[in-house]
């Protein structure tokens, strides 16, 4: 997964006929491993407060949906 994460944050640019790769920032490729780890967290909890309480939780919702933003933000912004 790692890898995978990586090789979406890599930014390629053409300067002079080459391609240049600039890896991402370590602390970005950590940054967005624990953004997905937290939304499938919260995911599940979703899931738990459904079954155990029997109703839908909007400020689980909101949280995950937030960090769904927040990496696909990143994910497009570092193509940009």
């Amino acid at each position: 997964m790692a890898d995978l994460i990586r090789r979406a944050l890599i930014r390629k640019r053409v300067s002079r006929g080459r391609v240049i790769q600039e890896e991402p920032n370590e602390k970005l490729v950590w940054g967005i491993k624990f953004a997905i780890g937290m939304t499938v967290c919260l995911s599940g909890l979703q899931v738990a407060h459904l079954v155990v309480l029997g109703s839908w939780s909007s400020e689980i919702f909101s949280t995950i949906t937030g960090l769904i933003g927040t990496v696909s933000g990143v994910l497009i912004g570092s193509h940009a």
